[in-house]
């Protein structure tokens, strides 16, 4: 009888041992390498980035921060979301990288990451108790924000396209349109 050969299961470990720069995430005990993303990618997360940090800061709510950094979390897994937001009162997550869970998550999605993005971190984001988490289309120029329910799975708190302005139960008053993001 043959034997079913399986991949060992990588670590955290393994994962610190890439070469630093290296565009790569631990997900469930694989290593999955990531290009490099595309000048789109990166307009998108930016202006998000600098329309959230402003909101963030004017409030005192806590801190945003940008792709690469290392998120750490409890089930082991490693990320690299474009855009998260770590709520002042959880601020304690933000150490050498974040160890722990943000509040919020945004993954710019790209072409080949649709299925990672849509599917595989959603349901990880949701194990890890992640509050809200953002799946912002450059291509179709949309923002989808999902929120935690009680009983751990997100459900849509908006579809927001270009002409719409996102709003965000956790971040109470927000009103960010769409359209700022792709300019």
């Amino acid at each position: 009888m043959s034997q079913l050969k399986t991949r060992p299961r990588r670590t955290v470990d393994d994962y610190l041992k890439l070469p630093e720069g290296t565009r790569a995430e631990l997900i469930e005990g694989e290593i999955l390498m990531t290009p490099s993303p595309k000048s789109l990618h990166q307009i998108v997360a930016f202006n998000l980035a600098a329309c959230l940090r402003s909101f963030v800061m004017e409030r005192g709510l806590g801190r945003v921060l940008v792709a690469p950094m290392d998120v750490h979390l409890p089930s082991g897994d490693v990320v690299q979301p474009d855009v998260l937001f770590v709520a002042a009162a959880n601020a304690g997550i933000i150490q050498d990288w974040i160890r722990g869970v943000p509040d919020l998550l945004v993954e710019t999605i790209s072409p080949e990451g649709v299925e990672r993005d849509r599917l595989v971190k959603r349901d990880l984001y949701a194990r890890n108790g992640v509050k809200e988490y953002w799946l912002v289309d450059p291509e179709a120029r949309t923002v989808e924000v999902l929120g935690l329910n009680a009983s751990g799975r997100y459900e849509s708190a908006g579809y927001f396209e270009e002409r719409d302005t996102v709003a965000s139960p956790l971040l109470a008053g927000l009103a960010l349109p769409v359209l700022k993001l792709f300019q």
